[in-house]
């Protein structure tokens, strides 16, 4: 728009719609009264609608501007020659307040370099524009609308990350598979995404078994960080070398080996100052081994979210339907809260009837869905054999014991099961509470007992037996072999 000596409506319709302001505070800026009259308007705004707004203090002092003294009050007095009261005193108000509003300085721009002060702008230029962006972002993506609790996962994970902070940090996102952990990270790589130069988010990570495969890895990461395909790396320490001086975001989704970390992400001098770089797993051994100290934890949602999540997926609303209520919070402690099972439920029970639902509450109980079995299991598969055997006997007979007395009803096996529920527990398998209790989620169990199952079409050739009829029927038999467990703690 044209600048005159005073704004017109359309400027000031165009401030009103605006998200941010910001002021640049110059020695001449009080020199304009259209200047001044469009801060007025800035602040009003500010006042009635909660509007963001940035202060730059360019090459004057702060104070001045507050006092409207020095150069820049000589200026201000100049353009109020011939102006009412009115307009002087809400002029000088406008100025008196902005000044204390806090921002960008200046002084703070110069670096002392080989013995002399230099103005830093580029840098200075590029905090602000994060700072920008910062409020910008400060709701999630759209993509992500209406996704239970979502928000307060970002909220607690903006506070962990200091986005202000120049330090390079590594954080760790840790939790079971299916509570929503790569949900959370995509919505916080939306969010804050364009804070930085250069982002990426990485998931289906590849094994690091051999010398080509963490090239790969290496290769992979820097082609999709500098959006260019044909970048072609000979040596490992292309990442250092490249990413060393620039301000990064990379989100590792779904780590599972700590080389993983080491090829992607070893060291913090990796990257330029202020980069974050995000890892989401289920091991919290990986994080603490990587020196990640960093860890937010993402926990069950409460019953009423749990709630809220099944009927946006079962009914397309946050409430169940009339007459349905019962039968959804049934399916709840069924799926023991996990959102993955929420989501997965409630989509095969979409405008079903209630004889249906209570049908598939019963498949509930007796057949995990397939997708819920490819998520939950990969844990389980990538545990060595005698952490399997101690999940098995957790599922079959443990759950909701006391640590003492698993401990003591297998004092005599080669298990090893202190540090075993320690890997257990690490890799969110099971939760050891401060007490000592063993809990396994619901789910998890179902899937243990089906391990078991499946070890064998004859009961008698399986580790455990924990269904009374199937007890009786391998006793009756004499089909038993010698090492069956059929423990006397049901």
């Amino acid at each position: 728009m044209e600048r005159g000596h005073t704004i017109g409506p359309g400027l000031v319709q165009v401030i009103k719609e605006s998200r941010v302001s910001i002021v640049v505070l110059s020695k001449k800026y009080a020199s304009s009264g259209w200047c001044l009259d469009e801060l007025v308007e800035i602040l009003k705004c500010k006042e009635a609608s909660g509007q963001a707004v940035l202060t730059i203090f360019y090459k004057v002092d702060p104070s001045d501007v507050r006092k409207q003294r020095g150069d820049f009050g000589n200026t201000f007095k100049k353009t109020c020659e011939g102006k009412t009261d009115e307009v002087k005193q809400r002029w000088s108000n406008a100025l008196a307040y902005i000044a204390t509003v806090a921002g960008r300085h200046s002084l703070n721009w110069f670096v002392f370099s080989l013995g002399s002060m230099r103005a830093n702008e580029a840098e200075m230029i590029q905090k602000i524009a994060i700072d920008i962006s910062n409020k910008l972002n400060v709701t999630p993506s759209r993509d992500f609308e209406g996704m239970v609790g979502l928000e307060a996962h970002l909220t607690e994970l903006n506070t962990l990350l200091c986005l202000e902070s120049d330090d390079v940090m590594m954080i760790g996102i840790w939790g079971p598979g299916g509570i929503g952990k790569t949900t959370i990270a995509r919505a916080l790589f939306n969010q804050l995404s364009t804070n930085f130069r250069l982002s990426c988010f990485m998931r289906n990570l590849k094994g690091v078994d051999d010398w080509d495969s963490k090239l790969y890895l290496q290769n992979k990461l820097l082609s999709k960080i500098l959006n260019q395909k044909d970048i072609k790396i000979h040596q490992l320490g292309a990442i250092k070398e490249w990413l060393h001086n620039q301000r990064v975001l990379i989100i590792l989704d779904d780590v599972d080996d700590l080389e993983q970390l080491e090829v992607l992400a070893k060291e913090t001098s990796w990257f330029g100052s202020g980069s974050r770089i995000i890892v989401t797993l289920k091991d919290k051994k990986i994080l603490k081994a990587h020196g990640i100290n960093d860890i937010y934890h993402v926990d069950f949602p409460s019953e009423e979210e749990a709630l809220e999540m099944l009927c946006l997926s079962a009914f397309k609303q946050n409430s169940p339907q009339d007459g349905f209520e019962e039968l959804a919070r049934k399916v709840i402690k069924l799926c023991g809260n996990l959102p993955l099972a929420l989501r997965v439920v409630g989509s095969s029970l979409y405008r079903e009837s209630e004889d249906e639902w209570r049908l598939q509450l019963y498949g509930i109980e007796t057949n995990l869905d397939r997708k819920l079995v490819d998520v939950l299991r990969v844990g389980y598969d990538k545990l060595l054999e005698k952490h399997q055997s101690l999940f098995r006997h957790i599922a079959c007979f443990f759950n909701h014991k006391s640590v003492d007395y698993m401990t003591a009803m297998l004092a005599d096996s080669t298990l090893d099961v202190k540090n075993g529920l320690n890997t257990l527990a690490a890799k969110s398998l099971v939760y050891i509470s401060t007490n000592g209790w063993i809990t396994m989620h619901c789910l998890l169990q179902q899937l243990g007992k089906q391990v078991v199952v499946q070890q064998s079409d004859e009961p008698g050739k399986r580790q455990f037996l924990v269904e009374a009829k199937e007890i009786c029927d391998v006793l009756a038999n004499e089909t038993v072999r010698s090492y069956l467990y059929i423990l006397p703690i049901l």
